[in-house]
């Protein structure tokens, strides 16, 4: 049996954060509490928004499952998807089409998992600000570090992400 020095360590201490619910809103409220209300108008390397809309915006999920995980997410804060404005739900389904063209030229998945978990006891991590997840998928993706280990391997930092999809969207965008 090997000695407990004989392991290997991955360090994900960003990782911390988000298993102590740090940047949670404590309640419904919007504004500095809603890390999806603050999204677009953080700046430096806290900015993981890729595209803004006229009601809806792309983020980078700060926790992804994958590298691209994408967050596309109304302005507003409302929680449920029928409290959208029929402008915000044309947006918001453009935009869900719009990431998966990008991420499949920037990352060449071989599928995707879109949805939305609405209240938390569907499993959402921040009920109170309605979210869509866009997460591109590559064969064999669910290795043993996830499994086993609980934890995601992500091969980029999330500025490098934020990037690359970004400059691909406007791209994208200028061909439509």
């Amino acid at each position: 049996m090997a000695a407990e020095s004989d392991f290997d360590r991955l360090w994900t201490p960003y990782r911390m954060s988000y298993i102590k619910g740090e940047g949670k809103p404590e309640h419904s409220g919007e504004g500095e509490q809603c890390p999806f209300c603050r999204a677009p108008g953080e700046q430096g390397e806290e900015d993981l928004v890729v595209a803004k809309g006229e009601t809806v915006y792309a983020v980078l999920n700060k926790y992804p499952y994958n590298p691209g995980h994408l967050l596309i997410c109304p302005y507003r804060h409302i929680a449920l998807y029928d409290e959208m404005t029929d402008e915000e739900t044309t947006e918001f389904s453009a935009f869900t089409k719009t990431a998966m063209a990008v991420l499949s030229k920037t990352s060449v998945p071989g599928g995707f998992n879109i949805g939305m978990n609405q209240g938390a006891i569907s499993g959402a991590g921040i009920a109170a600000h309605l979210h869509q997840h866009v997460v591109p998928r590559w064969q064999g993706d669910t290795n043993f570090v996830s499994v086993i280990g609980g934890t995601r391997v992500l091969p980029q930092l999330l500025s490098q992400t934020r990037d690359i999809v970004g400059a691909q969207w406007q791209l994208q965008i200028q061909e439509s």
